[in-house]
């Protein structure tokens, strides 16, 4: 059991909720019923999104060794080498996955898993880094298109709304291990505001403002005590609060175009996210 929670808190299990949404909210932009090849995506989203998570905390294991001696590599309840080669494993099957979706879905799954790997290795401590992150976001979402429709035109707009979000994110989790500044959460607040205003559109359904509503109430308090009290703890909470909010934002755009069922079974996700994050941390 202590070897299954290190692999948990290695690929922060909690955080996986996040994630199908991504696909769903593609397929919902080009207008088409999620079927065998949204599956095919979310499953690749899935085995990405941990591979980036494994990835992550290899390329970061000096650093954690001081600042996060806890996690399960600094601390010898998980090798350096199980988690490097879990990345490469999961990347593997990831794209074998978009594969079988076809020739558009691993046309977009190639440059998804190399922005995870090059985020990760390189990109991280760099100012694009946030980029980058959300570049990938935009792609996964990209991702549920091309495996759905073999077209992504139509899912450009809302991929730019669910990157917007995840580099605002991103740039607050910078200073989760540090005393940092309020301008990131300040951002990010701003940020929020702006989405929350353009999610619904012109004829915004009673859905579709509720769960803009929902995405925008998950994020305000946390944000703006991490912009009044930039410390780690505090930081660290604002960070949980938006990867949780990604699940109602993925909703609301599923349900922007329509897709009602889809935009409810997205955002039921959310009750399973915060139910394994209570044992688990997503950040």
């Amino acid at each position: 059991m202590s070897r299954l929670r290190a692999w948990a808190e290695l690929l922060r299990l909690p955080a996986l909720f996040s994630v199908p949404g991504d696909a769903l909210a593609g397929a919902a932009a080009v207008s088409a019923r999620p079927d065998r090849g949204t599956l095919l995506a979310v499953g690749c989203s899935l085995c990405l999104y941990e591979a980036g998570m494994a990835l992550n905390d290899w390329a970061d294991r000096a650093e954690d060794a001081v600042e996060r001696p806890h996690r399960p590599l600094p601390s010898g309840r998980i090798r350096p080498p199980a988690a490097l080669a879990a990345a490469c494993v999961l990347t593997g099957a990831g794209l074998a996955l978009a594969a079988r979706a076809g020739r558009p879905a691993l046309a977009v799954a190639v440059p998804l898993a190399a922005t995870v790997w090059s985020y990760d290795l390189v990109l991280k401590r760099t100012a694009a880094g946030p980029g980058a992150m959300a570049a990938a976001r935009g792609l996964d979402l990209l991702l549920g298109a091309a495996a759905t429709a073999g077209r992504v035109r139509p899912a450009l707009r809302p991929a730019a709304l669910l990157g917007s979000h995840t580099l605002a994110v991103t740039a607050v989790s910078r200073q989760e291990t540090r005393d940092g500044s309020p301008l990131a959460p300040l951002a990010a607040l701003t940020a929020t505001a702006v989405l929350t205003r353009l999610l619904p559109g012109r004829t915004a359904g009673v859905l579709t403002t509720a769960l803009a509503l929902t995405y925008a109430t998950t994020t305000a308090r946390p944000y703006l005590h991490a912009a009044l009290n930039p410390s780690p703890p505090l930081t660290q909470r604002a960070v949980a609060a938006g990867i949780g909010a990604t699940i109602p934002l993925q909703a609301a755009l599923s349900a922007r175009a329509g897709a009602t069922g889809t935009a409810l079974g997205t955002v039921a996700l959310t009750a399973l996210a915060r139910r394994f994050s209570r044992r688990v941390s997503v950040t």
